[in-house]
């Protein structure tokens, strides 16, 4: 990609869906997404890149030294994120970092993404912004130039004001704003909801 499209503006290389999966595809006969399977976490309830799908993750090292690898070739670097709190993070009562609270608190069961079983939403409260703020700073500290965000954008399952991606969309902005990184925020799935611009 560095050599053969970067001059023509192509720019970002974005690790896709299920990352932190150790397992992913091996259960491809019954579901496309494992439900509460073997995913890689840290002690907050912030997935982690899958280290024996990442080597150069491991230890807690996260994708800092493959975002300076595509960094390194002139390259920007980005990562796919489903919107909310993990479920294994809620079911564990792990602790959220700058809160006082636990994973179960913040997040939301009624809140869920129609077809991957990974997340819940996250509750409109200081705690939760307190989860997106302490996840952005670590995606900035890996180096991570773009987040894309699936389940956030629109939803079949909701409909009108009742719908947390948009005070997760929200959350998630001011967690950037606070990073000290520019990072530019993708909002999936489309069309992109003009009329809420706002």
């Amino acid at each position: 990609m560095a050599k053969n499209l970067k001059d023509y503006g192509w720019e970002y290389v974005v690790v896709d869906i299920e990352w932190y999966s150790n397992d992913a595809g091996t259960q491809s006969d019954k579901y496309q997404y494992i439900p509460f399977g073997n995913d890689q976490m840290d002690e907050w309830g912030r997935f982690q890149p899958s280290p024996n799908r990442f080597p150069s993750s491991a230890n807690g090292r996260g994708f800092k030294f493959l975002a300076e690898y595509v960094h390194n070739l002139g390259l920007k670097f980005g990562i796919h994120i489903m919107r909310g709190i993990p479920r294994k993070a809620a079911e564990q009562h792990c602790p959220v970092m700058g809160a006082s609270v636990t994973a179960d608190e913040i997040a939301d069961p009624s809140s869920i993404c129609g077809w991957n079983p990974d997340m819940y939403g996250v509750r409109n409260m200081e705690a939760g912004q307190a989860y997106y703020d302490s996840l952005i700073q670590m995606y900035a500290d890996w180096g991570v130039d773009f987040i894309k965000c699936d389940d956030i954008c629109d939803s079949w399952m909701y409909r009108g004001d009742n719908f947390s991606g948009w005070h997760e969309t929200e959350m998630l902005h001011k967690a950037i704003m606070k990073c000290g990184r520019p990072i530019v925020l993708s909002l999936s799935p489309g069309p992109a909801h003009i009329d809420r611009a706002w």
